[in-house]
């Protein structure tokens, strides 16, 4: 076999492996990248890579190595699941960095975190002073948590004693790139006559629509094909 066919046919294994590896392990590589899961997700990398252009390695073996990795990274998912112990382990524990308004030194010297990677952190998450933090723990996939003195959080509705209207469920997607969403429609007992009378109203057919949302408040978001804006401002 020509080796140019070779290396293409072995990438289309590749990328399908990593893919299955992905949905087995679940969502957790991504969302949370705790140390374990940054090790996990390097390796299953290296391994895909050498099936895709290491021609010297056998795939049969690389598909054997890459399913023990995974089988490994799931059953290890498991045990984290089922044991706090197991997920102290694994992931460690939150670091406090900043507590009752005082920088823990020590803290961040084991983590060799520095106060200017600090003041970033907190920056990112609109603190500009650091004379509002209250609390700041460094998380286990190594974001900043913070908690702001009384004084200088933000008010709410509660605090200003006033009346909230419940929502029950989330906003519904009724029309996606001009498709009518009919899964959507059917599991919160719309019909698509209704939506075609609520696009009437609005002297709108599903052809001009683009986008259509159905808010928790019960008001309806469209956007059009045609925007009638003359002079867009950020046109290429």
């Amino acid at each position: 076999m020509p080796d140019h066919i070779e290396v293409f046919l072995r990438t289309i294994i590749s990328f399908s492996l990593l893919l299955v590896g992905a949905r087995i392990i679940g969502k957790q590589t991504i969302a949370q990248m705790t140390m374990f899961d940054f090790v996990a997700a390097i390796s299953l990398g290296a391994i895909s890579a050498n099936i895709a252009f290491n021609t010297n390695v056998k795939v049969p073996h690389t598909i054997i190595a890459f399913s023990i990795y995974v089988a490994i990274i799931f059953l290890i998912s498991i045990i984290s699941l089922k044991s706090r112990k197991g997920r102290k382990l694994l992931g460690g524990d939150p670091t406090i960095v900043i507590q009752n308004g005082k920088v823990l030194e020590q803290n961040m010297k084991k983590m060799r975190y520095t106060l200017d990677y600090l003041n970033q952190q907190l920056r990112e998450r609109d603190v500009f002073n650091i004379e509002e933090v209250l609390h700041a723990m460094v998380e286990t996939n190594g974001t900043l948590t913070v908690q702001k003195k009384p004084q200088f959080r933000s008010v709410t509705r509660q605090d200003l004693m006033i009346a909230v209207t419940p929502e029950q469920r989330l906003p519904i997607e009724l029309i996606m790139d001009g498709e009518v969403i009919e899964k959507n429609l059917e599991q919160n007992k719309l019909t698509i006559p209704w939506l075609e009378s609520e696009l009437r109203k609005r002297n709108l057919t599903q052809q001009d629509v683009v986008y259509a949302v159905l808010a928790d408040n019960g008001n309806m978001y469209v956007d059009t094909y045609r925007d009638h804006i003359h002079s867009p401002i950020d046109k290429e």
